[in-house]
């Protein structure tokens, strides 16, 4: 679980930014988005596959130039 202590005259914007980054950090919300359902293997590495020519696509076209 994680903590902020908001401190002497710390306004609450301030803690819940240090609170943003602090599950950004531990990556927790990226995890338990991952977790929620099931993906077989065969269709992580099709997706992953998918992702890899999409980005060689649009990458590689900004390298001919």
């Amino acid at each position: 679980m994680i903590f902020v202590e908001i401190k002497e005259n710390e306004g609450i914007d301030r803690a819940l930014k240090r609170f943003k980054k602090k599950v950004e950090r531990v990556r927790t919300l990226k995890e338990s988005r991952k977790r929620m359902y099931y993906v077989k293997p065969t269709t992580k590495r099709k997706l992953e596959k998918k992702k890899a020519i999409y980005k060689q696509k649009m990458f590689g076209n900004v390298n001919a130039h």
